[in-house]
């Protein structure tokens, strides 16, 4: 069993604006937004709750006009699921992470589209921390409307010790790009891969994946993670070196 993944996702709760412990659990909450993506909780590895600490971690987040939500990874606190289930929480997802190290990183290759090699770059302005975001919105089906707030979050990353990069697109936009966190318990988070529609197949999603992570392993970091949505995209982190790493669970409460 590997519990990195879960120590880290504490570290980085325990980062945010308001964070909180709680009954073995880390609240870490924003704010600056309501998002329940921003806003959620994970147990520490081994945590063993009661019912009474999970009612607690419940009241913490109604008493904040939040839905309750929890990410984690089941294998690293085994007793905390049955407990949040017990409390009514259901299921929003079950995904499997891969994790890459210095010694599996690998260069990536230019997508079937691609005419010349793409240029990852670290934004350097406003302008261009408000057209990552804008792009990141649209390549996720807008699930989230692009804010001066979350150009804002883009800009705490690469401040904080995380890194952010992009891909300008022909006419000085932003083609895509992604994020990774800093690193915390030898390990660091990598997010937010995505590429407008218009872009697609170019192989941005592979070069900006292996420019953050190998900026993480020039920094210290022993590893670096993340999810994946789909078998594509599953594809496009093995072929710069991310493996098989474990499950994630993500779980809320309704009503």
């Amino acid at each position: 069993m590997r519990t990195d993944v879960q120590r880290f996702t504490v570290a980085h709760l325990l980062r945010r604006p308001a964070a909180c412990e709680a009954g073995g659990f880390v609240m870490g909450f924003d704010p600056s937004t309501t998002s329940p993506y921003v806003n959620y909780a994970t147990p520490f590895p081994g945590a063993e709750p009661t019912d009474r600490d999970v009612a607690g971690l419940v009241a913490a987040f109604r008493e904040r006009g939040l839905r309750p939500r929890l990410e984690f990874a089941p294998d690293a606190a085994p007793a905390v699921e049955p407990a949040l289930r017990r409390a009514g929480f259901g299921t929003e997802a079950v995904h499997e992470y891969l994790v890459c190290t210095p010694a599996t990183l690998l260069a990536p290759g230019a997508g079937p589209g691609a005419a010349d090699p793409v240029d990852v770059a670290a934004p350097a302005t406003d302008a261009d921390y408000t057209a990552l975001d804008a792009a990141l919105a649209e390549a996720f089906g807008g699930r989230w409307a692009p804010s001066p707030e979350g150009a804002a979050r883009l800009r705490r990353t690469e401040e904080g010790g995380g890194a952010v990069r992009l891909v300008r697109a022909e006419d000085g936009g932003c083609a895509g790009g992604a994020l990774c966190s800093a690193p915390a318990e030898g390990t660091a988070e990598l997010a937010g891969v995505g590429t407008l529609p218009a872009y697609r197949g170019r192989g941005i999603a592979a070069a900006v994946t292996a420019a953050l992570a190998g900026t993480m392993f020039g920094r210290g970091a022993a590893s670096v993670w993340l999810e994946y949505s789909g078998e594509g995209s599953r594809r496009v982190y093995e072929r710069v070196g991310f493996r098989p790493g474990g499950t994630r669970l993500y779980v809320s409460l309704d009503g």
